[in-house]
């Protein structure tokens, strides 16, 4: 088969990275890609967001099948117009895409199909949104309702705080059209957790959990960025809980989108917060997450384009999934000054340095003559498999200070488990 792969991040290079090992593989390319994948791929000069141009390679190449990694193609519909074509793709159509391109749309689905979430309100014009902060206790977090490359919510400890970010985001656009619309929400406690499903269209299967670290910082300080690091699975995930989740969440889930006559193939990734054994929905997105792919795709065993097309063709089963059960942890590098202002275009050096059983998946980076340089705020993975956690962790972080760049930095408590944030 000849398979097209959209994007460029380090979540696309652990879908790239598990395609090239299918026995169904003839050729893979990337749009746009980035200096890992090239390594496994064919790199096109194709943006992600290029619609016309994506349909147009697919077609003039006789592509077989086409994986849209990130969100922004899958809600412009990007799947839709491949489906035009006759073109067979991974990922929702623009329809079940809202789910991304709208948190509102998502909130008030949660609120329909009584799945557990936290309290809200949905506003459009910035003064009223101030006049109604004190409708929620502190922290209060604010969210701008479209897509904001992971930057768009914000945990405000003071009512200042969440009046300068709602300013931010509806007077002085800083998240552009993403902020023309708000979501104020009471702030959950306990523990974060990160679940990714396949969806076929007619069932729900649940992957490996994983564990997000959204803060910039160690002890989760700083702002939330895109995700610092992941380990899988996660132990907070007992029976009483995945049984929670399934009756609580998944199930009323896909009671909502047949309902309302949503056709989902793809994956969608459900951020909940974990409290006492119970669960509420943070969010969901429309493919998966990242860096939790690249935590949970190293542990598949399974030929990861058969499940695709099975997930596409609604044919999907859970004893498809295969899992290797071996632990795996990931440690982002990113651009000194991610998530704000950072600088590109430094060299990265010390890849050979790695020990073999490391991965490293490229998120941010652009060769440039026969060099490698940062080309984005999260720029590596640093990825292990180990019997552990401890020893996941341990083969990480003893080869992570191989690589370098000028001004990078990583959070150095990622997958500690005798801390707990």
């Amino acid at each position: 088969m000849k398979v097209l792969v959209v994007g460029g991040g380090g979540r696309e290079h652990a879908i790239c990275y598990k395609i090239a090992q299918s026995d169904k593989l003839g050729k893979l390319y990337c749009a746009p890609g980035n200096a890992g994948i090239s390594e496994v791929a064919e790199c096109l000069n194709i943006g992600a967001e290029d619609i016309r141009e994506i349909k147009k390679f697919a077609v003039e190449n006789q592509i077989d099948y086409v994986i849209v990694g990130p969100e922004n193609p899958l809600v412009l519909g990007l799947v839709d117009e491949l489906g035009k074509a006759g073109i067979k793709a991974f990922g929702p159509n623009k329809k079940a895409a809202i789910f991304e391109g709208s948190k509102a749309y998502s909130k008030r689905f949660y609120e329909k199909y009584e799945i557990p979430t936290a309290k809200y309100q949905v506003f459009t014009e910035a003064s009223e949104a101030i006049n109604h902060l004190e409708d929620f206790d502190l922290p209060v977090v604010v969210k701008a309702d479209g897509l904001a490359a992971g930057k768009g919510v914000l945990i405000c400890e003071t009512y200042e705080d969440a009046q300068q970010a709602i300013t931010d985001m509806m007077i002085d656009s800083k998240f552009g059209s993403a902020g023309e619309m708000i979501v104020l929400e009471e702030c959950l406690t306990g523990t974060e957790a990160s679940l990714l499903c396949f969806v076929d269209g007619n069932k729900i299967i649940p992957m490996e959990s994983a564990r997000d670290y959204k803060r910039a910082y160690d002890n989760d300080e700083g702002l939330n960025t895109g995700g610092m690091g992941n380990f899988s699975p996660n132990s907070i995930y007992t029976e009483e809980l995945t049984e929670f989740i399934k009756t609580e969440i998944l199930d009323k889930t896909m009671k909502g989108f047949i309902e309302e006559e949503i056709d989902f193939r793809g994956v969608l990734f459900v951020g909940v917060m974990i409290n006492c054994g119970k669960a509420k929905v943070l969010e969901f997105n429309v493919r998966f997450g990242d860096p939790e792919t690249e935590v949970i795709l190293p542990r598949l065993k399974s030929d990861l384009l058969d499940i695709m097309i099975k997930t596409t063709d609604g044919n999907l089963n859970p004893e498809d999934l295969i899992w290797d059960e071996r632990k795996c942890v990931t440690v982002v590098v990113a651009s000194g000054g991610y998530p704000e202002k950072y600088e590109k275009g430094f060299e990265i050096t010390g890849f050979e340095d790695v020990d073999e059983d490391v991965l490293i998946f490229h998120a941010g980076t652009k060769k440039i003559s026969d060099k490698i340089t940062n080309n984005g705020g999260r720029v590596l993975c640093v990825t292990a498999l180990g019997d552990s956690i401890e020893e996941a962790r341990k083969k990480v972080y003893s080869n992570i200070d191989k690589i370098k760049f000028q001004d990078s930095f990583y959070r150095t408590d990622i997958a500690d488990i005798n801390k707990k944030l």
